[in-house]
């Protein structure tokens, strides 16, 4: 039983009960994009309640600002590689004025690059479809997180 108690597999237990939760509850929402949840779900689901928590946050963050940059870029430079690389590095620089962490950087500039590249047609819908999803995602990981580490070690001293 020593194994139950270790850290990885109660973290890993959490992530994927955040990841289950997140994906039921965007599916019953009706999401467009249910993946997210779960994946904002795993992304941010730690064993401390506030690391959870600041990890929320710069997830919330990086993929708003992400989208926004991603949809506003959208009508002003066309398609392609130099376009993308503007999105990418413009949504991080912003990440990085604005003191947040390097992971919601990297979000941010993922998530512009999706928005530019994959829903030109409709920017504004995906970057609103993302933050809500990203935000059951995390609210299922800060609910599960609630429930306290099982099997603590015990000190056999």
């Amino acid at each position: 039983m020593a194994l139950l108690r270790t850290p990885s597999i109660q973290i890993s237990v959490r992530a994927a009960v955040a990841a289950g939760l997140a994906f039921w509850i965007a599916e019953l929402l009706h999401a467009e994009f249910a993946i997210y949840a779960l994946v904002g779900a795993v992304i941010v689901t730690d064993l401390s309640p506030a690391m959870t928590r600041r990890l929320g946050l710069q997830r919330m963050a990086g993929t708003l600002i992400g989208a926004m940059t991603g949809a506003v870029l959208c009508y002003v430079l066309p398609v392609g590689p130099v376009a993308l690389g503007v999105a990418i590095l413009l949504s991080m620089l912003v990440t990085y004025l604005l003191r947040l962490e390097p992971a919601a950087a990297r979000v941010a500039g993922y998530v512009a690059a999706i928005v530019m590249f994959t829903y030109r047609q409709d920017p504004w819908h995906y970057a609103y479809a993302r933050a809500w999803e990203t935000l059951v995602g995390i609210g299922s990981a800060l609910l599960v997180g609630l429930v306290p580490p099982w099997l603590r070690e015990r000190d056999d001293a």
